[in-house]
């Protein structure tokens, strides 16, 4: 390990091996807290939506999955719990893809061997005394709640289910989602490239329906899913393990300060860490690969008598990042509420939004304009 890394960064998955890369090719020194990996027989299902600013961030490090990985999207369907619906296409908005669906086991293999053979990290099992530490640890981060860091959480009261399905029909590079009259939400997004039939699920469902949905066993499971899918893809069956995790809006009410009992050594919050929104629109990875790129730029752009510590470089960072995830988080939590509400009015009025909205095409390229800005 070098005799005095620069940063040290608590936290190594996805944002956390991101911003140690970024930072080592700005010439620094960096130490990143990794755990001990531990063999698992359980599949990870994860998958994440990943737009093209993450992807051209993660190009440059080389860490960019093949697209047996990264499936490009070219087409996304939202459907309403009535007649409404808004449909996307990326050649009449003039992208190669809306965005990617990307396998993150793979990405974070990626990740790994890139980090691996760059000199300028360390991977340690402990944190180690720097300028400057990057929280990167996940929304349960212990380090910020160490430093004395509020948390403020406001429960969704869903839980979001995931899993694969194998389906009978090809998906055909679209990403469908159907907004449900219980204010679930149910994601189909494809993966295994242009002609593959696998496809990830993400199922938002009200606490308790979630809790005994994933005691159902694979056939209720794919049952359950192609009824809210409307035969979409045809016959569905469960692939792999499933994952549950409780939904929450969160916010640190601080994203960078001082050390306890260390002048000269500050700290900032990145990723979930920083922030949990809804999943709806698949834009929290995409804001966690933000911070690290902002963060990056503003260590490496400071004045050169600026140190890593220094308060006023890192407020242009939070001022920045701030900004971007004020205006994902009300687009996200108030479309969240919007389906969520019961009142029959309220169904009227969203589902002619919808409708209007799929036929204003200024209206759909700001909503594409809002997810590419999150990086």
């Amino acid at each position: 390990m070098a005799p005095n890394p620069d940063v040290c960064i608590r936290g190594a998955g996805i944002v956390g091996r991101t911003l140690a890369l970024l930072l080592a090719r700005a010439g620094l020194h960096v130490a990143l807290v990794a755990p001990a990996e531990r063999n698992s027989a359980t599949t990870d299902v994860r998958a994440y939506s990943i737009g093209a600013g993450g992807k051209a961030l993660l190009e440059g490090l080389r860490c960019w999955p093949a697209e047996a990985h990264a499936t490009p999207v070219l087409a996304m369907q939202v459907q309403g719990d009535r007649n409404g619906a808004v449909h996307f296409n990326a050649v009449r908005q003039g992208l190669e893809a809306l965005n990617w669906i990307v396998d993150v086991p793979e990405l974070e293999r990626l990740l790994r061997t890139a980090v691996d053979y760059q000199g300028a990290i360390d991977v340690v099992a402990a944190p180690v005394a720097t300028p400057l530490t990057v929280v990167c640890e996940g929304r349960a981060s212990a380090t910020r709640a160490e430093l004395g860091i509020e948390f403020s959480t406001v429960p969704y009261a869903q839980r979001a289910i995931a899993t694969r399905l194998d389906c009978e029909r090809p998906h055909q590079q679209i990403a469908r989602q159907w907004f449900g009259a219980e204010g679930d939400v149910l994601a189909f997004l494809p993966l295994a490239g242009a002609n593959s039939k696998a496809v990830a699920v993400v199922w938002s469902a009200p606490t308790e329906q979630a809790i005994e949905a994933d005691g159902w066993d694979d056939a209720a499971l794919a049952a359950k899913l192609h009824d809210l899918s409307q035969d979409a893809l045809g016959a569905l069956a469960v692939q792999g393990a499933r994952g549950t995790w409780p939904l929450e809006l969160a916010e640190a009410t601080r994203w960078i300060g001082r050390v306890p009992g260390r002048e000269d050594a500050s700290f900032a919050l990145a990723g979930d860490a920083a922030h949990a929104l809804h999943p709806l629109a698949g834009l929290g990875l995409n804001l966690g690969l933000g911070d690290a790129a902002e963060l990056a730029r503003v260590l490496a752009a400071r004045e050169r008598w600026r140190s890593l510590s220094d308060r006023h470089v890192l407020r242009r960072y939070e001022r920045a990042r701030r900004n971007v995830w004020l205006r994902t988080r009300l687009a996200t939590d108030g479309l969240q509420r919007l389906f969520a509400h019961p009142a029959p009015a309220v169904t009227s009025v969203r589902n002619w939004g919808l409708q209007w909205f799929d036929r204003c095409a200024p209206a759909k390229t700001w909503a594409v304009r809002l997810a590419t800005r999150t990086v």
